[in-house]
């Protein structure tokens, strides 16, 4: 094994230990892509050909649908030790991708050949445990966010955007600006301009210039 090689094992168990066995992790280090991105980079666009299913080591990555008018909605977050179970249908589909993914927070990411994840769903019973959890969590978070959609008042869905970001980026300072937000939650940047000044009055945020202050979870 290479220094590199071995280098990544170490970085994948930090993570991955509990859930892969030594020989899935080193098969992983050994075949799969490792890729730094940059906050803002985009990992994936809608209509992409989906090859690889990314294991994300550090960072967050935003999960955004499209609609007919090009407007967007932010499905879920992924943070570290997280994968997408969107790309991960598309792959085993070979179909084309449905969603947009965008770094929210510089990453580390391994990206696995598809040839490489049908022969793990034979051989190690810790990988398809891994895939199967990874379904049950991101269905759980579409659920979710369609429960917002359709129950949440639209100040207590920004509220949860902003809880659920800080959280994922393990920050309570968050830089997007009014229209990003806007754009994550399909609305107006009038619309969230207003109602983050009455989240601020009632104490639960604090705005600055380009960034915002989560004061309360």
């Amino acid at each position: 094994m290479s220094e590199n090689q071995e280098t990544l094992v170490n970085k994948i168990k930090d993570y991955y230990e509990f859930l892969l066995e030594d020989g899935l992790i080193e098969e992983i280090a050994k075949t799969g892509a490792y890729q730094q991105l940059k906050a803002g980079q985009h990992m994936m666009e809608i209509g992409d050909s989906v090859v690889h299913m990314p294991l994300l080591l550090t960072g967050a990555i935003k999960i955004l649908r499209e609609d007919s008018d090009g407007d967007e909605l932010l499905l879920y977050f992924l943070e570290k030790g997280d994968t997408c179970a969107m790309t991960m249908t598309c792959c085993y589909g070979e179909s084309k991708s449905k969603i947009r993914a965008i770094v929210e927070k510089d990453s580390e990411i391994i990206f696995i050949p598809i040839l490489k994840m049908e022969e793990w769903l034979a051989k190690y019973k810790s990988w398809r445990s891994f895939v199967f959890e990874s379904y049950n969590m991101r269905l759980s978070e579409m659920l979710e966010t369609i429960d917002t959609l359709a129950f949440l008042k639209m100040d207590e869905r920004l509220y949860k955007y902003l809880t659920d970001k800080a959280v994922v980026t393990q920050s309570t300072f968050l830089s997007n600006t009014h229209q990003e937000i806007a754009y994550d939650l399909h609305t107006s940047r009038v619309v969230v301009s207003r109602l983050l000044k009455q989240l601020e009055i009632s104490g639960k945020i604090k705005l600055f210039r380009n960034k915002i202050e989560v004061l309360q979870f």
